[in-house]
């Protein structure tokens, strides 16, 4: 019944017209006094940023602040692979040979996700990572490796949530929702950065369009909070030993090395 009562509020409020009304009051100047607050509400460090609160003048424009350049060190290497995002590693684990893994109990689909089987078909029996962002994270993306783009495409109308119930109770988001998808070719093979919309705003802009990416560099961000799955081949990589799930991660940190 939990379950049923949450997909069904969560499809009453998840529609267009509500989607247009929260994106406008964000995107207004009416929504500035709401940034002291939300500060407050998330703890958010401001000495991190790279601007002066005042300097916002939208909750939008806020939530997808830049951060100073002191704020992140990049553990550059080619050994190894860095967290793209600042998040909480919420699930690991290996996908099966019927191209599938288990998140909060749920079975996905990887054909779902990636939208067709010849693309699910690389990933068989590798290891699949979920990095999921909340509203108090700084919603920037950067590249976990030096890599050649070998294609990039876009699936998905809607979005859910993405934080732990939305994850448990519905209906596989991070297969059906929006997501931005860029396959990688780097110096040990291919790995996948699948970027999923969150609920209400279908938001995941692209700030690289570029054919190369370099290790730490920013590539995309979030409007909304949402989650970053990263798909790597069979034999390819080893999360860090030391990394205890669920925990937190900050963008290029270490997330594991190549085998």
């Amino acid at each position: 019944m939990k379950k049923q009562l949450y997909r069904f509020f969560i499809e009453l409020t998840n529609k267009q017209w509500s989607s247009s009304l929260i994106e406008k009051y964000t995107c207004s100047s009416v929504s500035k006094p709401m940034i002291r607050p939300f500060i407050k509400a998330y703890q958010i460090n401001e000495k991190e940023m790279e601007h002066s609160v005042e300097d916002y003048q939208t909750l939008h424009d806020f939530f997808i602040r830049t951060l100073s350049s002191e704020a992140r060190k990049i553990n550059y290497s080619a050994d190894h692979v860095v967290s793209p995002v600042d998040a909480k590693l919420a699930e690991a684990g290996t996908i099966t040979k019927n191209r599938e893994f288990l998140v909060k109990g749920k079975t996905y689909s990887l054909q779902e996700m990636l939208g067709s089987d010849e693309k699910a078909k690389a990933y068989e029996e590798g290891i699949f990572l979920v990095l999921y962002l909340s509203p108090a994270h700084y919603h920037r993306i950067h590249s976990p490796v030096d890599a050649e783009v070998m294609d990039r495409w876009v699936l998905g109308r809607y979005s859910y949530p993405v934080n732990s119930p939305g994850l448990q109770y519905g209906k596989a988001p991070l297969a059906k929702n929006y997501r931005d998808i860029t396959e990688l070719k780097h110096e040990r093979g291919q790995m996948a950065v699948v970027k999923v919309g969150a609920m209400f705003v279908n938001a995941i802009e692209r700030t690289h369009e570029n054919r190369y990416w370099q290790q730490g560099e920013e590539v995309a961000y979030f409007n909304f909070g949402s989650t970053v799955v990263l798909l790597f081949e069979k034999d390819v990589f080893q999360l860090n030993p030391h990394m205890s799930i669920p925990c937190e991660v900050k963008v290029g940190e270490q997330l594991g090395q190549w085998l």
